[in-house]
């Protein structure tokens, strides 16, 4: 990859055809004043020692010196670089819910939309924190390991969606242990899981894994995303129409928000139990509570996307110019008397 750091210094660029112009009109017009005198070639005769030519090839190398230093306070970024830098924060794993459920629309636009909306807002609120995201249905997996690369958080947050997990269900306690699992072994570090469910775990006891995770220093926080009245779970039928999921009986299956459960989860994990409602899905305020925790700094190595090139062009117009330094504008008498080709008699 290439760019300009700062690419309006290119305009500088148009410098070079007006002096290109005004060079020339300079040059015709010293010839036109030397032919006052008389026959030009005549006049060469007599002034042995200049020569037009060179005046021609310094100007050129003023030229190129002059685009190339125009490039180099543009600033040529390209290639990368691994840098370490020191940050003070917290490591912040949200794990989503990405089962058929969450497709309930009791919560607009439904439940796993509004879901990534917050969370990308909360992306954009982060500084020095380190976040992670696991998805999870009948299983748990890292859709993104811990990290600082914002940027990418947000873009793996964009293809979320029921189908990226082969195994439908809620398995809200596999997503806890995977995420005690992903966070770094720093034990400075204070770290965070918030689990975003309808909380309708039917796989596994997230509660005693809650308790477990607690023990290794994680504060877990759940936020209940639905409404404990329900909705049925929107799915694309066969002709293309919307329709709902049906139980093997032919009713309509209503997802209900479980909210005691997920409120255990949390009292086990040390944290707070927060209710989603169609005007704040209630990241915000738990994201305040996080702030006050105190930050530990930690070491991370980062990828630089655009490392600057600048100073290799600065030392080539450094080179020209040592070169024109030793090109004279008048003939040299001492190099005319060398003749390498010279024959001897």
């Amino acid at each position: 990859m290439f760019r300009f750091s700062n690419p309006e210094f290119l305009y500088l660029l148009l410098i070079i055809p007006a002096l290109l112009m005004v060079y020339i009109l300079s040059h015709f017009n010293r010839k036109r004043r030397i032919a006052t005198f008389g026959n030009i070639e005549i006049i060469k005769q007599l002034m042995p020692g200049v020569s037009f030519r060179r005046g021609w090839i310094k100007f050129s190398i003023a030229l190129l010196v002059t685009a190339i230093v125009i490039f180099g306070i543009a600033g040529p970024q390209f290639g990368s670089r691994l840098t370490e830098v020191n940050r003070k924060g917290i490591e912040l794993i949200i794990a989503l819910d990405v089962s058929n459920s969450m497709m309930a629309q009791d919560i607009r636009p439904n439940r796993l939309e509004r879901a990534k909306m917050a969370i990308t807002q909360l992306v954009d609120r982060l500084t020095n924190d380190r976040i992670g995201l696991i998805v999870f249905a009948g299983d748990a997996y890292v859709q993104l390991p811990v990290t600082s690369d914002y940027v990418s958080a947000k873009m793996f947050l964009s293809s979320i969606s029921p189908g990226i997990v082969p195994k439908q269900g809620t398995a809200i306690g596999a997503a806890i242990n995977l995420a005690a699992s992903s966070f770094s072994p720093q034990e400075k570090t204070k770290k965070v899981l918030i689990i975003i469910s309808d909380g309708e775990n039917h796989e596994d006891n997230p509660v005693d894994m809650a308790s477990v995770a607690a023990q290794k220093g994680i504060v877990i926080h759940t936020i209940g995303i639905g409404s404990p009245q329900g909705a049925p779970v929107p799915v694309a039928s066969a002709r293309g129409n919307s329709d709902f999921l049906k139980d093997k009986d032919g009713q309509v299956v209503v997802t209900r928000l479980d909210e005691e459960a997920l409120s255990k989860i949390a009292v086990a994990g040390g944290g707070k139990y927060v209710r989603a409602t169609n005007t704040q899905l209630g990241l915000m305020p738990l994201f305040d509570d996080i702030n006050r925790m105190e930050r530990a700094e930690f070491k991370e190595k980062v990828y630089a996307d655009f490392d600057d090139q600048f100073q290799y062009l600065f030392a080539l117009a450094l080179i020209v110019i040592i070169i024109d330094f030793f090109i004279l504008e008048r003939k040299n008498r001492w190099l005319e008397r060398i003749n390498l080709f010279e024959r001897k008699n």
